[in-house]
C-alpha cells in the first residue's frame, strides 16, 4: 500500500486550495471506502470551518451535478467534473486522510477519524499502515482474535456479515445455533476468541464449493481490529460498504459520526447481507471456461461473495438487468475486461470500479454482456 507517514506536496496543495473555498462540494462512489474518506475530509472541513455538500455518486451519469461550490471533490472515482480526485491510485480514505492532516484540523487527530479512515481502507481490501496505523496505535485500536462484526451480538454479526459465506450466512439462528453448540456464543477472553475464529472459518470452508479461494477470503473476516464506533473496524468498513448500496444518506451520516445513524446503518447492513446471501445461495450459476455467471442482485456484493465462495473460476459475473459487476481474482483486472467488454456493447455507460470490482450499467439481454467479457477473457 502507499500510505507514508507524512504528507505529500499534493495533499499540502489540496489542503491550501480546500482552505480557501467558500463551499466545497464532496462527491464520493457508492463504495465504502469513498464514504469513509468523506467522513474524513469533512470532519476537517467542519472543524476549520468550511462548508461542504456531500453527494453520492451511485452512477457515472450522477456525477456532474448542479452546484455553487468553489471546488469539486471527487473521492473514489475519476471525473473530469471534479477540482480534485482522491483515490485515483490508493485507497481515497489514505489519501483524505493525508489532506484533513495537511489541513491542520484537530478532528484528523481523533480515535474516530483514525476509525472511519483505517475502515475505508479495510473495505478498499487493504491493510491500514503508514500514519493511518499510527494513529490506530495512538487510538488503542489493535488486533485481537475472533471475528470482524459491527454488532455486540456475535449470532447476528456473523449471519450478516457480507465478509463471508457459509451455511449460517443470512440466518442469525442458525448462526446461533452454531455457537452455542461450541460454547462460543459470548467469548469474553481471547482463548474463547480464537475458538469462534476457527469454528467460523471452518465452518465457511467446509460450507464452499471445492476448488475456490474460500480459505484465502474468510481471512478478511478473523483477527479484526477491536475498537471504533460499530465494535471492530472490519466490521465498520462492512457495514459501509453494504449501506451506501442501500441508503447512501444513512452509510454518509455513519461515516460523519452521527449517533443517530447507528441503528439505521446497522438495519441497511442486514437488509443489505440478507438479500445477498439469499442470492447467492438461491441463484442458478452458469459456468464458462474461466467465469462464472449469475442473475441476481445486490450484483457488487453477490459478485464477490460467488467469486470467494463458490466459483472455482477466477471471475464471477452478476447482472440483474440494470447493472453488472464483474469481480476477479488478483491475477486479472475485472476494470480493464469490463471495459473491453463493454467498448463492443450498444447502450454500455461508463466502467467504474477497481481491478477487484467493475461494475457496469447496461439494459439489454445478460448474454450479450456474457458473450463479450468471453470474448475478452479468450484474447488474454
Amino acid at each position: 500500500m502507499s500510505t507514508t507517514g507524512r504528507q505529500s506536496g499534493d495533499a499540502r496543495d489540496a489542503a491550501s486550495r480546500l482552505r480557501e473555498a467558500g463551499l466545497v462540494h464532496l462527491a464520493p462512489a457508492a463504495t465504502g471506502d469513498a464514504i469513509a474518506a468523506t467522513g474524513v475530509l469533512a470532519r476537517a472541513l467542519d472543524a476549520i470551518d468550511v462548508p461542504f455538500q456531500i453527494s453520492v455518486v451511485c452512477q457515472p451519469a450522477d456525477a456532474a451535478r448542479a452546484t455553487e461550490a468553489d471546488r469539486t471533490v471527487a473521492l473514489g472515482r475519476v471525473s473530469p467534473d471534479a477540482d480534485r480526485t482522491l483515490g485515483s491510485d490508493r485507497p481515497a480514505s489514505v489519501a483524505a486522510f493525508d489532506v484533513a492532516r495537511s489541513l491542520d484540523a484537530p478532528s484528523a487527530q481523533s480515535t474516530d477519524v483514525a476509525a472511519v479512515a483505517a475502515a475505508g481502507v479495510v473495505a478498499a481490501g487493504e491493510e491500514p499502515s503508514g500514519a493511518i496505523a499510527d494513529a490506530l496505535v495512538d487510538a488503542g485500536i489493535e488486533r485481537r482474535p475472533g471475528v470482524a462484526v459491527p454488532t455486540d451480538d456475535l449470532a447476528d454479526g456473523l449471519a450478516h456479515s457480507t465478509l463471508v459465506h457459509a451455511p449460517f450466512s443470512g440466518d442469525p439462528e442458525a448462526a446461533r445455533a452454531m455457537l452455542d453448540e461450541r460454547d462460543a456464543t459470548d467469548p469474553t477472553d481471547d482463548e474463547a476468541r480464537r475458538r469462534v475464529a476457527s469454528v467460523v472459518a471452518l465452518t465457511a470452508v467446509d460450507g464452499a464449493n471445492p476448488d475456490t479461494r474460500a480459505a484465502t477470503a474468510v481471512e478478511d473476516v478473523l483477527r479484526p481490529y477491536a475498537g471504533g464506533p460499530l465494535s471492530t473496524i472490519g466490521g465498520y468498513a462492512d457495514v459501509l460498504e453494504a449501506a451506501v448500496r442501500e441508503q447512501p444518506g444513512v452509510a454518509i451520516g455513519l461515516a460523519l459520526g452521527h449517533d443517530d445513524a447507528i441503528e439505521p446503518a446497522l438495519s441497511a447492513w442486514r437488509t443489505h447481507a440478507g438479500r445477498a446471501h439469499d442470492a447467492v445461495r438461491d441463484a442458478t450459476v452458469r459456468r464458462h471456461a474461466g467465469l462464472v455467471v449469475a442473475e441476481a442482485g445486490p450484483t457488487g456484493t453477490v459478485a464477490g461473495l460467488l467469486r470467494d465462495f463458490r466459483s472455482p473460476e477466477p471471475l464471477a459475473l452478476v447482472a440483474d438487468g440494470e447493472r453488472a459487476t464483474l469481480a476477479a481474482t488478483a491475477d486479472h483486472d475485472a476494470r480493464a475486461i469490463l471495459e473491453s467488454a463493454a467498448a463492443t456493447i450498444d447502450h454500455a455507460e461508463t466502467v467504474t470500479g477497481d481491478a477487484d470490482w467493475a461494475h457496469l450499467a447496461v439494459s439489454g439481454p445478460t448474454e450479450t454482456l456474457v458473450a463479450a467479457v468471453r470474448e475478452v477473457i479468450a484474447d488474454e
